[in-house]
């Protein structure tokens, strides 16, 4: 298979999520990863900034759910702090999830509009 790659820099992930994240930068890293997988390998047909918003949602919501699985573990240990980071990480991804929070991001929009004056 032959993967298209765009001229342009990598698409920026949404500064609000960055900002929501700072704490994790691995999450930061697989969010900007997924949108490098949309840039690298879209799907023709769907407009590749929905292409992006889908590939966010899917990371986001895998970030939702293992914050969950933590909680569950720390809340089996009965360790109190480990109980209470779980919930402020759990608390913060159900936050980062809300695509509210940053689907206005204008240099994630303004990135595939260019994206797709260059290709046309």
């Amino acid at each position: 298979m032959e993967y298209f790659m765009s001229p342009l820099p990598p698409p920026p992930v949404p500064q609000r999520l960055r900002e929501m994240l700072k704490d994790y930068p691995g999450h930061v890293q697989a969010l900007q990863d997924g949108l490098n997988d949309v840039v690298a390998k879209p799907l023709k047909g769907t407009p590749m900034f929905e292409q992006a918003v889908w590939a966010l949602e899917d990371i986001l919501e895998s970030f939702m759910s293992e914050a969950r699985k933590e909680l569950d573990a720390a809340e089996a240990s009965g360790d109190a702090a480990a109980i209470e980071q779980a919930k402020a990480k759990d608390l913060l991804m159900g936050q980062v999830n809300f695509k509210g929070r940053w689907i206005g991001d204008e240099a994630l929009l303004e990135y595939f509009e260019a994206d797709r004056k260059v290709f046309k």
